[in-house]
Protein backbone atom coordinates (compact mmCIF):
# COMPACT_ATOMS: atom_id res chain seq x y z
CA UNK A 1 0.00 0.00 0.00
CA UNK A 2 0.76 3.54 -0.44
CA UNK A 3 0.87 5.44 2.88
CA UNK A 4 1.40 9.08 3.95
CA UNK A 5 2.21 10.26 7.31
CA UNK A 6 1.70 13.25 8.81
CA UNK A 7 3.96 14.14 11.69
CA UNK A 8 6.66 11.36 10.80
CA UNK A 9 9.55 12.73 12.60
CA UNK A 10 7.61 12.72 15.62
CA UNK A 11 7.31 9.84 18.65
CA UNK A 12 4.73 7.83 17.43
CA UNK A 13 4.84 8.91 13.79
CA UNK A 14 8.53 7.84 13.68
CA UNK A 15 7.27 4.61 14.94
CA UNK A 16 4.20 4.28 12.36
CA UNK A 17 6.56 4.85 10.12
CA UNK A 18 9.05 2.43 10.78
CA UNK A 19 6.29 -0.49 11.25
CA UNK A 20 4.70 0.29 8.23
CA UNK A 21 8.08 0.45 6.40
CA UNK A 22 9.22 -3.09 8.35
CA UNK A 23 5.83 -4.48 6.59
CA UNK A 24 7.02 -3.35 3.10
CA UNK A 25 4.28 -0.44 2.33
CA UNK A 26 5.34 2.59 0.46
CA UNK A 27 5.27 5.23 3.25
CA UNK A 28 5.90 9.44 2.61
CA UNK A 29 6.63 10.52 5.48
CA UNK A 30 5.32 14.26 5.74
CA UNK A 31 7.12 16.46 8.34
CA UNK A 32 8.23 20.31 8.46
CA UNK A 33 11.55 19.18 8.59
CA UNK A 34 11.98 15.99 6.70
CA UNK A 35 15.49 16.11 7.74
CA UNK A 36 14.41 13.90 11.57
CA UNK A 37 12.76 11.97 9.29
CA UNK A 38 14.27 8.47 10.11
CA UNK A 39 16.33 7.33 6.44
CA UNK A 40 14.11 3.61 6.35
CA UNK A 41 13.91 1.33 2.91
CA UNK A 42 10.33 2.51 1.45
CA UNK A 43 10.24 5.66 2.77
CA UNK A 44 10.77 8.68 1.18
CA UNK A 45 10.59 11.98 3.52
CA UNK A 46 8.84 15.52 2.01
CA UNK A 47 8.67 18.35 3.72
CA UNK A 48 5.06 19.54 4.31
CA UNK A 49 2.61 21.97 6.97
CA UNK A 50 0.02 20.31 8.40
CA UNK A 51 -1.92 23.12 8.94
CA UNK A 52 -1.72 24.06 4.96
CA UNK A 53 -5.01 22.48 3.69
CA UNK A 54 -4.13 22.77 0.33
CA UNK A 55 -0.36 21.50 0.35
CA UNK A 56 -1.52 18.51 2.52
CA UNK A 57 -3.97 17.73 0.27
CA UNK A 58 -1.56 17.66 -2.83
CA UNK A 59 0.88 15.56 -0.41
CA UNK A 60 -1.95 12.81 0.44
CA UNK A 61 -3.50 12.77 -3.11
CA UNK A 62 -2.73 9.09 -5.18
CA UNK A 63 -2.56 6.86 -1.22
CA UNK A 64 -4.20 4.44 -0.03
CA UNK A 65 -4.57 5.78 3.42
CA UNK A 66 -3.56 9.10 5.25
CA UNK A 67 -2.36 9.31 8.66
CA UNK A 68 -1.90 12.09 11.22
CA UNK A 69 0.49 11.77 13.89
CA UNK A 70 0.37 15.49 15.29
CA UNK A 71 -0.17 17.37 18.62
CA UNK A 72 -3.40 18.32 18.64
CA UNK A 73 -2.40 21.93 20.28
CA UNK A 74 -0.25 22.09 17.17
CA UNK A 75 -3.29 21.11 14.87
CA UNK A 76 -6.56 22.81 12.82
CA UNK A 77 -9.19 19.97 12.81
CA UNK A 78 -10.72 21.35 9.70
CA UNK A 79 -7.21 21.83 8.03
CA UNK A 80 -6.52 18.47 8.39
CA UNK A 81 -10.55 16.69 7.88
CA UNK A 82 -10.33 18.94 4.80
CA UNK A 83 -7.05 17.62 2.92
CA UNK A 84 -8.26 14.15 3.45
CA UNK A 85 -11.62 14.82 1.74
CA UNK A 86 -9.90 17.06 -0.67
CA UNK A 87 -7.24 14.10 -1.12
CA UNK A 88 -10.19 11.49 -1.59
CA UNK A 89 -8.00 9.42 0.31
CA UNK A 90 -9.97 5.92 1.20
CA UNK A 91 -8.71 6.19 4.55
CA UNK A 92 -7.91 8.73 7.15
CA UNK A 93 -6.68 7.59 10.44
CA UNK A 94 -5.57 9.66 13.45
CA UNK A 95 -3.41 9.29 16.66
CA UNK A 96 -5.49 10.14 19.02
CA UNK A 97 -5.81 10.68 22.86
CA UNK A 98 -6.50 9.22 25.58
CA UNK A 99 -8.52 11.83 27.55
CA UNK A 100 -11.55 11.33 25.29
CA UNK A 101 -12.03 7.71 27.06
CA UNK A 102 -14.25 6.66 29.50
CA UNK A 103 -13.34 5.73 32.99
CA UNK A 104 -17.12 5.11 33.57
CA UNK A 105 -20.48 5.76 31.58
CA UNK A 106 -20.54 9.14 30.01
CA UNK A 107 -17.18 10.24 31.78
CA UNK A 108 -14.34 11.02 29.96
CA UNK A 109 -10.81 10.52 31.71
CA UNK A 110 -9.69 14.37 31.33
CA UNK A 111 -12.43 15.54 33.21
CA UNK A 112 -11.87 13.42 36.17
CA UNK A 113 -10.13 15.36 39.74
CA UNK A 114 -6.61 13.17 39.26
CA UNK A 115 -6.11 14.20 34.98
CA UNK A 116 -2.37 15.73 35.00
CA UNK A 117 -2.93 19.32 34.69
CA UNK A 118 -0.16 19.84 31.99
CA UNK A 119 -1.52 17.44 29.63
CA UNK A 120 -5.32 18.57 30.00
CA UNK A 121 -5.44 21.47 27.15
CA UNK A 122 -4.00 19.08 24.74
CA UNK A 123 -6.37 16.06 25.84
CA UNK A 124 -9.39 18.41 25.84
CA UNK A 125 -8.35 19.20 21.92
CA UNK A 126 -8.03 15.68 20.94
CA UNK A 127 -11.54 14.94 22.32
CA UNK A 128 -12.89 18.05 20.45
CA UNK A 129 -11.25 16.49 17.91
CA UNK A 130 -12.87 13.14 18.03
CA UNK A 131 -16.29 14.56 18.65
CA UNK A 132 -15.51 16.49 14.95
CA UNK A 133 -14.72 13.51 13.33
CA UNK A 134 -18.12 12.11 14.62
CA UNK A 135 -19.89 14.36 12.90
CA UNK A 136 -18.41 13.25 9.74
CA UNK A 137 -20.69 11.79 7.01
CA UNK A 138 -18.59 11.19 4.23
CA UNK A 139 -15.15 10.67 4.85
CA UNK A 140 -13.38 6.97 5.68
CA UNK A 141 -12.00 7.96 9.47
CA UNK A 142 -10.56 6.13 12.46
CA UNK A 143 -9.24 7.58 15.51
CA UNK A 144 -6.92 5.01 17.65
CA UNK A 145 -6.49 6.67 21.63
CA UNK A 146 -3.66 5.25 23.39
CA UNK A 147 -3.56 3.85 27.30
CA UNK A 148 -3.02 7.12 29.86
CA UNK A 149 0.53 6.05 29.46
CA UNK A 150 1.99 6.48 26.00
CA UNK A 151 5.60 5.39 26.34
CA UNK A 152 9.07 4.17 24.20
CA UNK A 153 9.85 0.99 25.03
CA UNK A 154 9.42 -2.85 23.14
CA UNK A 155 7.72 -3.69 19.98
CA UNK A 156 6.41 -7.21 21.47
CA UNK A 157 3.18 -7.23 19.47
CA UNK A 158 0.93 -8.42 22.41
CA UNK A 159 -1.99 -6.08 23.48
CA UNK A 160 -5.44 -5.64 23.87
CA UNK A 161 -7.95 -3.41 21.68
CA UNK A 162 -10.95 -1.24 22.77
CA UNK A 163 -13.55 0.85 22.17
CA UNK A 164 -14.31 3.77 24.13
CA UNK A 165 -13.33 2.69 27.53
CA UNK A 166 -10.28 2.88 29.23
CA UNK A 167 -7.89 0.07 29.16
CA UNK A 168 -5.96 -1.39 32.39
CA UNK A 169 -3.90 -4.52 33.13
CA UNK A 170 -4.25 -6.39 35.72
CA UNK A 171 -1.96 -4.61 38.08
CA UNK A 172 -4.62 -1.17 37.47
CA UNK A 173 -2.15 0.23 34.76
CA UNK A 174 -3.04 1.85 31.73
CA UNK A 175 -0.32 1.78 29.54
CA UNK A 176 0.63 1.02 25.64
CA UNK A 177 4.37 1.74 24.35
CA UNK A 178 4.67 3.69 20.95
CA UNK A 179 5.88 0.59 19.27
CA UNK A 180 3.30 -1.27 19.73
CA UNK A 181 0.62 1.52 19.20
CA UNK A 182 2.33 1.53 15.67
CA UNK A 183 1.45 -2.08 15.24
CA UNK A 184 -1.74 -1.90 16.18
CA UNK A 185 -2.26 1.42 13.92
CA UNK A 186 -0.48 -0.57 10.72
CA UNK A 187 -2.45 -3.74 11.57
CA UNK A 188 -6.21 -1.34 11.26
CA UNK A 189 -4.92 0.12 7.75
CA UNK A 190 -3.98 -3.54 6.38
CA UNK A 191 -7.36 -4.87 7.58
CA UNK A 192 -10.05 -2.25 8.41
CA UNK A 193 -12.15 -3.13 11.47
CA UNK A 194 -13.23 0.52 13.05
CA UNK A 195 -14.48 2.69 9.90
CA UNK A 196 -15.90 5.98 10.95
CA UNK A 197 -14.84 4.73 14.91
CA UNK A 198 -12.69 5.16 17.73
CA UNK A 199 -10.85 2.45 19.23
CA UNK A 200 -8.31 1.91 21.41
CA UNK A 201 -5.04 -0.39 22.77
CA UNK A 202 -3.36 -0.98 25.67
CA UNK A 203 -1.87 -4.18 27.66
Amino acid sequence: MKIAIAGASGRAGSCITAELARRGHSVTGIARNPDRIAKLPNVTAVKGDALNRAELAKLWAGHDAAVSSIHFLASDPEALIGAAEDARVPRYLVVGGAGSLEVAPGVRLVTTATFPAEYKAEAEKGAAFLDRLLQEKELNWTFLSPSALFIPGERTGKFRLGTDQLLTDSAGRSWITFEDFAVAMADEIERPAHIRKRFTVGY
